[in-house]
């Protein structure tokens, strides 16, 4: 097991767990993990956040662009080697089907975005409503896996933990699958424990930066997102409210509970206390499903790469929007970034620009007929290596016994809903 001290040193986060697991070269402590929403309550605050004003939060975030440039001057030959012997998951529908052939090229449901944000403030919408604006919203790629309980995402590592003012977790997670154009075809899922490796977690290895986060059920989106219910709350309009939206009535504990959290569409009358029912979505694996995962695989295998790049080439070429998943295709190469202490990474020949591309999924022996495979890596930056001012090579962390053994920490852990 590699420790590198990256970035200075910096101090373990206080809270996090550690957990010794029984995994191929995994050696005790390996893992850390974090919670992102501890209780239903929290989780539909955090909906509520994104799901606010027609899900204006969604569609007004930004490509988040930490650490997207680190290896953007130089990558190096050398690389990883296995730790002990090759091993995948079968995805959610393949554990006892065997692989058919297809000529179609067809884009996974399991992938999608992750946002994030760190608070919000009420402000009035463009038709007068008073909404929760999200400060600083950004969003990933993310994808599905397979997990006991069909609710487990994957994503670059510093999608999840807060590199940059050293928080122990990014703020108000959620993960949308097939996000488009704030359409969350799917629901929207809220993060609720998230797990990376230790020397991520402590000292920022660029090796292990990658997370794996369990998401409860699944939220509906409101027919009008939630737009203009603080305003007839305001205003005590409850019998346009009651007709507009779905509310429930509770006790008083559990009222206070919501307007503690700041967000969540709440109001007492006629000494009633009444708070959002959400509609249940379902477990994420069941919706889309989930990809496989494959670890201590040999270097130099084809891979898909599906993301949602975003912003700009070295040159000022603004080619891809973020917009819409995209793919790429090559074969994977042994490599080593120094400037993030990393030398043990895989890459990939991708002309995906970073923003937005953190995160994406590097899928082994992908099956177009059924948009299913095995993970085998999540970009975690990007670089231009021959100094033509265009972004060439992804890079990944690769896939060993150790990843495996953070996965297996979050594999069997129930989510439920909060619905």
């Amino acid at each position: 097991m590699k420790r590198t001290l990256a970035f200075g040193g910096l101090v373990a986060t206080a809270g996090l767990l550690a957990a010794g697991l029984s995994a191929p070269a995994q050696a005790a402590g390996d893992t850390a993990s974090a919670p992102l929403a501890s209780t239903g309550i929290q989780a539909k605050n955090i909906a509520a956040l994104w799901l606010a004003e027609n899900a204006a939060n969604l569609v007004n975030a930004t490509p988040y662009n930490v650490e997207t440039k680190t290896v953007a001057k130089h990558i190096s030959k050398g690389g990883p080697a296995p730790d002990s012997k090759p091993g995948v998951v079968p995805a959610i529908g393949d554990e006892k089907k065997t692989a058919a052939k297809s000529k179609n090229v067809n884009l996974p449901k399991t992938t999608g975005k992750v946002f994030f944000a760190d608070g919000f403030k009420w402000v009035a919408g463009p038709r007068g409503h008073w909404y929760p604006q999200a400060v600083n919203p950004h969003w990933c790629t993310a994808t599905s896996v397979q997990s006991a309980y069909h609710n487990l995402v994957a994503t670059a590592g510093h999608c999840v933990y807060d590199t940059e003012s050293n928080k122990a977790t990014l703020n108000y997670w959620v993960f949308v699958p097939g996000y488009y154009q704030g359409k969350t075809p799917w629901g929207i899922y809220v993060g609720k424990q998230a797990f990376t490796h230790y020397d991520y977690d402590v000292y920022e290895d660029g090796d292990r930066d990658y997370a794996f986060v369990t998401v409860y059920n699944g939220i509906k989106m409101p027919h009008d997102g939630f737009a203009g219910y603080w305003q007839l709350i305001k205003d005590g309009k409850w019998d346009e409210l009651k007709s507009y939206a779905d509310f429930k009535e509770t006790d008083k504990a559990t009222y206070d509970a919501y307007k503690k959290e700041g967000v969540l569409p709440a109001y007492t009358s006629g000494g009633k206390y009444y708070v959002y029912k959400f509609a249940d979505a379902g477990r994420l694996g069941d919706n889309v499903g989930g990809q496989g995962l494959a670890y201590n695989q040999k270097i130099g295998q084809p891979v898909f790469v599906f993301g949602y790049p975003s912003g700009s080439h070295p040159d000022g070429d603004h080619a891809f929007s973020g917009k819409t998943l995209k793919w790429s295709y090559g074969k994977t190469f042994a490599a080593q970034a120094p400037a993030i202490k990393a030398e043990e990474l895989q890459g990939v020949k991708s002309s995906f620009t970073g923003e937005g591309a953190l995160g994406s999924a590097w899928l082994l022996k992908y099956n177009n007929g059924r948009r299913l495979g095995y993970l085998n890596g999540v970009t975690i930056g990007v670089s231009d290596t021959d100094g033509n001012d265009r972004y060439d090579t992804s890079v990944s962390p690769y896939f060993d016994g150790e990843t495996y053994g953070v996965y297996k920490a979050a594999y069997s852990l129930w989510s439920g809903s909060i619905a």
